[in-house]
């Protein structure tokens, strides 16, 4: 925990203001899967082989850039990152937990369906 409070909380509280955008929320739809590929492709990358852990770092750098991109479509941007560790920590946990949650709970097609209003 840091001055945020809890990570997780801080993190869910800020998403749907950031995640408003149709082409944002099409962008981070589209490349989430990605990034759970190149994240696995990391993990089995010692045992199938170097070529596998290349893959797995395109896919990741793919994913940020597109995200990072779609950002700039937001009214309101993400909080700014405080070093890699907190980029990484992030990165990491909106795309396994959070993006997930929010599209699951159906906060993602609420967001659709409202972005369609403005």
């Amino acid at each position: 925990m840091d001055d945020r409070g809890p990570f997780l909380r801080w993190q869910w509280s800020n998403y749907p203001g950031t995640h408003r955008d149709r082409r944002n929320l099409a962008l981070h739809l589209a490349s989430w899967p990605v990034f759970l590929a190149g994240t696995c492709a990391l993990v089995a990358s010692p045992v199938a082989g170097v070529g596998v852990a290349a893959a797995g770092v395109l896919a990741l750098g793919a994913v940020i850039v597109a995200q990072g991109r779609g950002h700039r479509f937001e009214e309101q941007a993400p909080a700014d990152f405080r070093g890699a560790g907190d980029k990484l920590k992030r990165l990491f946990v909106e795309q396994w937990v959070t993006f997930p949650r929010y599209l699951f709970s159906g906060r993602f097609a609420r967001a659709w369906r409202e972005a369609a209003d403005t």
